[in-house]
């Protein structure tokens, strides 16, 4: 057996179990923890014959690591060591390590909370923090305290994690690291992308393959090459294609999860001597697995990950600039048996700016999924332990979507939602399943949801689903084949899962319309209309807007189901790219459940006129609707106010005397806060206002039919009926509308600004030592000090300083256009006047 790293620190972690139910172990990619450390720990006293779990995060990991560590026992897989993955298990009666993908340890648990006959379970590369890793690590961490008598261990691996952090989790569990053995790996960096764009997108799989065609030339071995995903790898093999030509002794293998899986093993295991490979890997390569004769990596920076919108219920793929810890597994490839090199296609400056760590999958995921087990574990989010939690916004809108799919009563699962959490699907997927099965349509209903758990298998063929499904029934070649069979697999699955006997069969089972009705049980917030006028253009049951950015057969359908939307950041319409006709008459059938009615008191925009309709709804669409002649008058009144929040306050006849009042008291108010931290003055701000409608406007609207009639409202009184007695005969000593002047003149107040403004002829304030002031002398006036022709020539809040500083220069320059007028030498004693000069 050769050395490992990891193998310095093996007593140390089985010291630490033996101490301890928890601990975290920090090593390196390349360590060998992986491949070590459950066998170290496999004959332990306290394991006591009871078998290892280690999760892996993706299924092609878990089935290498079983094979690895069979190997090293000399044994086949489903021996001592197997693996369950999903479509794919390889165990048996003698089996004592078990490596499984982390959904499957999550099913598991919901059967066998206490995991009986589990003495230890690992978490292997929770640095990745995958949505699946931490939920069952908050499972497991809750079974365990719950239901086990006899010691639960758990031992968390990672390559880059605060380890310190995760030991906190667990109880300030004990801490072991490996230094591991990284031979040196040279950085080549490349040069900075041009401004506005991530390597400027179309230039992306041509800067890619000049480095590989570079490193081919400069450096001996196997290349592996780091790419967003699959349609840039699609693409940069193409490119490299042409280039190479028949260029001897060069394999391109791509490597990404969707592979069959020949075409994995192709790609991870050693080259044939004299062949170097060229190895075309999603994330899938940066630390679960090991690829065999890599010396030379080439890192694009960037990687594509799910990013989910609670607003809209949608989850997009982003294109993002990997974490410095990324790049840094990723360099490391080239380093585990060797000397590497590792070619960056970004700067080293722009390398400082990256963050230093990635994002948790649980804080951008749908969570419906985790909304689902969690309900049938019977626990609130809260009640668990979590490195990081959900976020209260996409689980409140994740509890939505299931009550939507018939899973929730109350806050409990219904005989339904049971069915549908003992299914290994996402929620919606479940739902169609059931749903399906229970109208006869159990096949289609195992086939569509199959299919919608792979990627698009015909990325060419238009938008319709039916083009896909024909595509199973038939056959594929080419790239396509796998995922077919992949496809093919899973539905049998399916199918076997789906025992119970349809409930009221569908007279019509093969009916083409039967497509879009299981699609619209998966996707109820996607069902869409096409938009009066657009071809192209439909509106969604969620609100949202869709269209075709190219011409479609399902163009000429007036309603759809969308399974597949996206769009890029700027755009405000989603991109449809899967979708299947929906027929409307089925809202009288199978989808009734989708289908409110709502009476509705709302707005007619053209006619300027409040209408009343009872409408039949799916969601935010109208599928019909008929007058109510008679409109109960609390419920129109309240109508009214929402026109007034759509259209906001301007709607209302305000003056430009009634927005001072607004103002005044508005500055009170805020006086009275600064200096008391309370005030017996009203917020009769637009915000406050449109908040408290119900309050002053809503008992006055009863005469209100049409949009002109908001101008016939009396709002000085419903405003001024807000203020207290006696806060309006305060107003005016305090707030005043106009002051005096030593002229003699009442001059306005414009409190529109802060604080408020007394524009007066300077001529008019001579005698006047002092700034005026307001509000019991609290605040002081700003002065626009104007020219007799009404212009501006000084603000001041000081007019003491003025008079002293600055009036002389001013006297100068206004003695000098305005010889007629009185310019005084001392303007503190001399006769104030509204005139050119004062009256003898």
């Amino acid at each position: 057996m050769n050395a490992l790293p990891i193998d310095a620190i093996l007593p140390d972690l089985r010291a630490a179990l033996a101490a301890r139910d928890e601990a975290v172990l920090e090593a390196p990619p390349g360590a060998g923890k992986t491949t070590r450390v459950p066998l170290a720990l496999l004959d332990e006293p306290w394991l006591a014959g009871q078998r290892i779990l280690m999760l892996e995060p993706r299924r092609l990991a878990a089935r290498a690591a079983a094979e690895r560590l069979a190997a090293e026992r000399g044994e086949a897989v489903g021996e001592a060591v197997g693996y369950r993955i999903r479509l794919d298990s390889r165990v048996g009666p003698r089996t004592r390590i078990e490596v499984v993908t982390e959904g499957i340890l999550t099913r598991r648990l919901q059967d066998d909370p206490g995991l009986e006959g589990v003495g230890l379970v690992i978490f292997d590369e929770f640095h990745e923090r995958s949505l699946d890793a931490d939920l069952a690590l908050a499972l497991t961490l809750n079974g365990r305290e719950l239901l086990r008598d006899e010691p639960l261990k758990v031992l968390v691996m990672s390559a880059t994690l605060d380890g310190e952090r995760l030991a906190a989790l667990l109880d300030d569990a004990p801490v072991v690291r490996s230094e591991g053995r990284m031979h040196p790996v040279a950085i080549r960096w490349g040069r900075q992308p041009a401004p506005g764009g991530a390597y400027a997108r179309d230039g992306l799989e041509p800067r890619v393959a000049q480095a590989v065609l570079q490193a081919l030339d400069e450096e001996p071995g196997s290349v592996l090459v780091f790419l967003p995903g699959q349609a840039e790898i699609r693409r940069v093999a193409t490119r490299l294609e042409d280039a190479l030509g028949n260029r001897p002794g060069v394999r391109l293998c791509p490597l990404h999860g969707e592979l069959d899986l020949a075409a994995q093993r192709a790609a991870i295991e050693p080259a044939p001597a004299g062949i170097r490979k060229v190895v075309l890997a999603t994330n899938i390569a940066e630390t679960s697995l090991t690829i065999e004769g890599v010396r030379v990596v080439i890192d694009a920076g960037l990687e594509r990950v799910p990013r989910f919108d609670p607003a809209s219920g949608m989850t997009r793929l982003d294109t993002q600039r990997i974490s410095r810890a990324s790049a840094t597994q990723r360099a490391g490839r080239a380093g585990r048996l060797e000397p590497g090199v590792c070619y960056r296609l970004w700067s080293e400056e722009q390398h400082a700016q990256l963050t230093v760590h990635g994002s948790a999958e649980i804080l951008q995921a749908d969570l419906a999924g985790l909304a689902l087990q969690l309900a049938r574990w019977g626990v609130d989010a809260d009640d668990l332990r979590w490195l990081d939690a959900p976020p209260s916004a996409a689980l409140a809108q994740a509890r939505d979507l299931l009550a939507r799919l018939g899973a929730l009563r109350g806050d409990r699962l219904d005989a339904h939602g049971q069915a549908m959490a003992t299914l290994p699907a996402h929620p919606r997927i479940a739902h169609l399943l059931l749903r399906g099965q229970a109208l006869g349509l159990g096949a289609l209903a195992c086939d569509l949801a199959a299919l919608l758990g792979e990627r698009d298998i015909l990325r060419d063929g238009g938008a319709d689903l039916h083009s896909r499904l024909a595509l199973l029934e038939g056959g594929a070649t080419g790239s396509a084949r796998g995922a077919v069979q992949r496809i093919r697999q899973l539905a049998r699955q399916y199918r076997g899962l789906l025992r119970q006997a349809p409930a009221q069969p569908v007279a019509d089972p093969q009916h083409p319309r039967w497509l879009g009705c299981l699609l619209a049980f998966a996707y109820p917030d996607r069902v869409a209309r096409q938009r009066t006028g657009s071809a192209a253009g439909y509106r969604l049951a969620n609100g949202r807007a869709a269209v075709f950015a190219e011409a479609d057969a399902l163009m000429k359908a007036p309603w759809l189901v969308i399974a597949d939307l996206g769009s890029r950041q700027g755009q405000r319409d989603e991109r449809i790219y899967l979708a299947a006709e929906l027929d409307p008459a089925l809202f009288d059938g199978p989808l009734a459940e989708q289908v409110s009615t709502l009476d509705v008191l709302d707005w007619d925009e053209r006619e300027g006129v409040l209408r009343a309709e009872r409408q039949r709804r799916v969601g935010e669409l109208v599928l019909a609707s008929e007058a109510l002649p008679a409109l109960d008058e609390d419920a129109r009144s309240r109508a009214l106010l929402g026109v007034v929040r759509r259209k906001g306050l301007a709607l209302l006849p305000w003056t430009p005397e009634l927005r001072q009042w607004q103002a005044r008291v508005g500055l009170l108010r805020r006086l009275d806060l600064e200096r008391d931290g309370r005030s017996d003055w009203p917020d009769v701000s637009d915000a406050a206002l449109l908040a408290s409608l119900e309050d002053w406007l809503l008992p006055y609207l009863g005469k209100v039919s049409r949009l002109s009639h908001f101008a016939q409202l009396e709002l000085a009184s419903l405003l001024q009926g807000t203020l207290p007695w006696p806060l309006p005969k305060q107003l005016e000593a305090l707030a005043p509308r106009t002051l005096q002047v030593p002229s003699g003149s009442h001059i306005r107040l414009d409190y529109n600004e802060s604080p408020p403004v007394l524009a007066v002829r300077l001529q008019e304030l001579f005698g006047l030592a002092d700034t005026p002031r307001i509000a019991d002398g609290r605040l002081g006036v700003k002065l626009h000090l104007l020219s007799p022709a009404q212009r501006p020539v000084q603000v001041t809040q000081d007019l003491a300083s003025f008079w002293a500083t600055t009036y002389a220069e001013v006297k100068k320059d206004l003695k000098g256009r305005y010889p007629k007028h009185y310019w005084p030498d001392d303007p503190l004693v001399a006769e104030p006047t509204a005139r050119a000069r004062p009256r003898r």
